[in-house]
């Protein structure tokens, strides 16, 4: 449930910026604030990561919002009638926004996440997929604070009024609790069999051959339960899997831990980029090998084919909201390596119109073409259609709002959500008229294997292997 928002601590305090000791990993700052109310941590990933660069944390919003399964505004009376981001932006509006001239990217406003199934509320998809893991379909915090550190400046500063800036000096004084440990006590289950996958995948083909998509994204869901702290599972995947949009939130016996290499929507001075991830080969072996798949996914035609789509796709969607002939694509189609894979990213740009504002922007992007497919709505309901359950934050995005109209958000795959005493994953991927069934199914793998292997090394039993039709998935129980 949303917190209600308290007026009197909003109005009347102005926004100071003061330097604090930088540290590399922000983990040691977040570790006393994270069992505070709304703590989130959008997190780098650590410098290395590639695009990596700021890290924001927060605790003790002045209002939470959640939005339910359908649709229904939670945390404030007086929104309660107003659609999902419409209601974000309002009580965004309630932030002052005459702050102090700063290059930093967030002095104040809305961080949180929103579901992919929050695009149901946006185009017309039946909604037949059942409710499994049940996550509020939005949360958002609104922060007067945050402390922000930069990695390419090498420096940290506290964001917020001085009696803001007092309070959270002392909290990060006190000692944070002891991290505790964290197994699986099961393995992972796969909620389709290779089967259940494989005819999905040939509907997705007749589909295609009929002329209703040129691509979907089919993805299936992993689920595993698990005992134990979550914070030292985020550590742990944070460990292995260095990412530039990384994020953990976690509230009651609920959580997301993202490791997400892809930015969704980035807006600076009303200039948008979005950059599609679409086309994937693990890292190899060796650096032989490994140039080997980098170059494969280079002058992969198929791979190309289904970047280009998206970002036609993203073209569309920036073209409602920026201003007429600002949409621009300065990469198409470029090769970037992160620790576990390599993908072809591709770069769009925009400007928004004068009267449009960031929510404007997500609003009419979302959720992101990358992982629906093309055409977009038909897509939507494809999959709605083909997946047995909703996808809850995986494919949504995680991100901040900022009181001048900044805005940087993610595509939340790589991630993992709790919920109760259970783990889920979720692992997919573009379909096109000549992608292979078998190469697709294990895709879907790779690409969230590391993220297994990671949680089962973290203290379930390193020898649960299971083996089916020759391939062998640690950790993975493939029904």
């Amino acid at each position: 449930m949303g917190r209600p928002f308290r007026e009197d601590t909003v109005m009347t305090r102005p926004i100071e910026i003061a330097p604090l000791p930088y540290r590399e990993d922000p983990l040691a700052y977040f570790a006393a604030l994270r069992d505070r109310p709304g703590a989130v941590l959008l997190d780098s990933g650590r410098p290395a990561a590639p695009g990596g660069r700021y890290d924001i944390l927060s605790c003790d919003p002045l209002a939470l919002l959640e939005v339910d399964a359908a649709g229904h505004i939670q945390g404030d009376p007086s929104l309660a009638g107003l659609s999902p981001f419409a209601a974000q932006q309002a009580l965004l509006d309630r932030l002052p926004s005459e702050v102090p001239d700063s290059q930093l990217p967030f002095l104040g406003g809305l961080i949180g996440y929103w579901s992919y199934d929050l695009g149901q509320r946006l185009e017309p998809v039946p909604g037949r997929a059942r409710d499994a893991v049940k996550l509020p379909t939005s949360r958002v915090g609104l922060y007067d604070w945050a402390l922000i550190q930069d990695h390419v400046c090498r420096q940290s500063w506290l964001v917020g009024s001085m009696s803001r800036r007092s309070q959270v000096l002392e909290w990060l004084d006190t000692p944070a609790r002891p991290t505790t440990g964290f197994r699986l006590t099961a393995p992972f289950t796969a909620e389709l069999s290779r089967d259940d996958y494989l005819a999905r995948f040939a509907t997705v083909q007749e589909y295609i051959r009929a002329g209703d998509c040129y691509q979907i994204n089919l993805a299936q869901r992993f689920s595993a339960p698990f005992e134990g702290d979550l914070w030292t599972a985020y550590r742990q995947l944070r460990e292995t899997t260095p990412t530039p949009f990384a994020g953990y939130m976690a509230w009651h016996d609920k959580a997301i831990l993202s490791l997400s290499p892809e930015r969704f929507l980035l807006c600076r001075h009303g200039r948008v980029e979005t950059r599609p991830i679409k086309g994937t080969r693990p890292r190899g072996r060796t650096p032989d090998e490994d140039r080997q798949l980098a170059h494969e996914l280079g002058v992969s035609l198929k791979d190309r084919a289904e970047n280009v789509m998206i970002t036609d796709l993203l073209r569309n969607d920036l073209g409602r909201v920026c201003r007429a002939g600002s949409v621009q694509v300065p990469q198409l189609c470029g090769l970037e390596s992160y620790a576990n894979v390599h993908h072809l990213v591709s770069v769009i740009v925009g400007e928004l119109e004068s009267d449009r504002r960031p929510m404007d922007l997500l609003a009419a992007a979302f959720p992101g073409g990358s992982i629906t497919g093309a055409p977009k709505v038909r897509a939507m309901q494809i999959i709605d259609e083909l997946e047995p359950s909703r996808r809850s934050a995986y494919c949504g995005s995680l991100g901040y709002v900022d009181v001048r109209g900044q805005m940087d958000t993610s595509i939340a795959i790589r991630s993992v959500v709790a919920e109760g005493e259970m783990l889920h994953l979720w692992g997919g991927g573009g379909l096109v008229a000549d992608s292979r069934g078998e190469e697709e199914y294990i895709e879907t793998l790779d690409k969230i294997r590391h993220l297994m292997d990671t949680l089962v090394a973290a203290g379930h039993d390193p020898n649960c292997n299971n083996e089916q039709d020759g391939l062998t998935h640690e950790g993975i129980d493939i029904q």
